[in-house]
């Protein structure tokens, strides 16, 4: 997913600029020191304890130039109105977060709002059209059927969430004017792998992400990835 967001940026913005980037729902800061590394300023917003406290203290650990580039807020991603200023950034990233919000457009749209115009949307979601594939290669035959018509279903964490369908989320950035850019599978070949596999080995490694990449970009393989990644981008 890296790779996708790294071409997004590259197509849209000059090299070497350094951009504005919200991060909603950051975790333990993953992409948020990432995107610090590469020279940006990042404003990551988490709303569990325990998680912005990860963040922190990777954060600690990092040279000072990158800790200065980083800003951590705890908060919900759903009143970034109260925190920002509409238009504050270039870039705004929400990965793997929408799945807990039971009416996500209000949200999408105070995303969007957020951004500059111009700015970049990324968005990380299950994808609801394909929820029958990790029961139906598991062999749950029960579970494969009842995945077909709904869009709720529980996670490995046994919590239950739900999922989002491609036409409606563009929809949903249409009606926002963040029209839908460029969209992309996430975990086509790997969403049955067990939570604690063992890394394999570099070479492996090196021809699985060509793999996975390949195919989160090539019809119709992307169309039945576990998770879905969409870009907008702000009229």
């Amino acid at each position: 997913m890296a790779r996708q967001l790294d071409e997004q940026l590259a197509a849209r913005f000059p090299v070497g600029q350094r951009l504005r980037v919200l991060d909603v729902g950051m975790g333990q800061g993953t992409q948020a020191l990432r995107l610090a590394r590469l020279g940006h300023q990042v404003t990551g917003v988490e709303q569990d304890p325990t998680m912005i406290e990860a963040a922190r203290e990777a954060l600690a650990g990092e040279p000072v130039g990158i800790r200065e580039r980083v800003r951590l807020v705890q908060g919900d991603g759903r009143d970034t109105g109260v925190h920002f200023l509409p238009g504050a950034f270039d870039v705004v990233l929400c990965h793997g977060v929408l799945m807990y919000v039971e009416e996500p457009d209000a949200m999408v749209a105070g995303l969007a709002r957020m951004l500059a115009p111009g700015g970049l949307l990324s968005l990380l979601v299950r994808n609801g059209d394909a929820l029958a594939m990790r029961p139906g290669l598991s062999g749950d035959w029960a579970g494969a059927l009842a995945a077909f018509d709904t869009t709720a279903y529980r996670n490995r964490l046994g919590l239950d969430v739900r999922a989002d369908r491609l036409a409606t989320l563009t929809a949903t950035l249409a009606g926002i004017n963040a029209p839908l850019h460029a969209w992309y599978g996430v975990r086509v070949f790997t969403d049955t792998a067990a939570d604690g596999a063992e890394v394999p080995g570099e070479q492996e490694l090196r021809a699985l992400l060509a793999a996975e990449e390949k195919a989160g970009r090539t019809d119709p393989y992307r169309g039945v990835a576990a998770l879905l990644h969409l870009c907008g981008v702000r009229g």
